[in-house]
């Protein structure tokens, strides 16, 4: 085993032990070790939050309280973590998931009523976003209904597949893909004005 380990390469040699270190903890943390999960909290929070917050269109309030219940969710389902994927992978989409039920129960049917505009196309988005600061493009993601912001979030920033949108919303892929059209040409609007 040694000699395996001393024979990859040293970006393998280092995930492996970062994976290798995040697992001990990770097994700690489902024991009870409440000081391991604190690391783990450490570890993934500003990521979680940053995703948690974008979903909630950057209400920093709601996002802090969903971060928490995300991270209350998965001390409480440590226990079913199978190590199949990375950690860091299941308490994701485990705070993601917690962010688009919220979404669900807030949104309601009237996030998906809204009506497509007619005229919505790409043609200059990527000149437009370019021009973008951080926090333009921040508060125009936030101005957007919230069905159409999860489905930007979820495949232009967090790099999801229209499929996986869909069964996570609720919502057929060709009505993902619509709801991304739709977001694309409103944060369009949003950032021109």
């Amino acid at each position: 085993m040694l000699n395996a380990v001393l024979a990859m390469p040293f970006d393998n040699l280092e995930t492996t032990i970062r994976e290798d270190a995040e697992t001990v903890l990770v097994r700690r943390a489902a024991k009870g070790d409440v000081r391991a999960f604190e690391a783990i909290y450490r570890q993934h929070v500003g990521r979680v939050f940053g995703a948690v917050q974008r979903l909630t269109g950057g209400n920093a309030a709601r996002a802090e309280e969903l971060t928490q219940e995300a991270f209350l969710r998965a001390w409480q389902r440590l226990g079913s973590f199978r190590y199949e994927s990375a950690f860091g992978t299941w308490l994701y989409r485990l705070a993601v998931n917690t962010a688009l039920m919220d979404l669900r129960s807030r949104a309601g049917a009237e996030a998906l009523e809204d009506p497509l505009p007619e005229h919505d196309t790409l043609a200059g988005i990527d000149t437009v976003l370019r021009h973008a600061t951080q926090l333009e493009l921040e508060r125009a993601i936030a101005k957007l209904p919230p069905r159409a912001r999860a489905v930007l979030v979820l495949h232009d920033i967090e790099g999801w597949r229209h499929e996986d949108i869909g069964n996570e919303l609720g919502m057929a892929t060709g009505s993902s893909k619509a709801q991304l059209h739709r977001a694309r040409g409103l944060l369009r609007k949003h950032l021109e004005n």
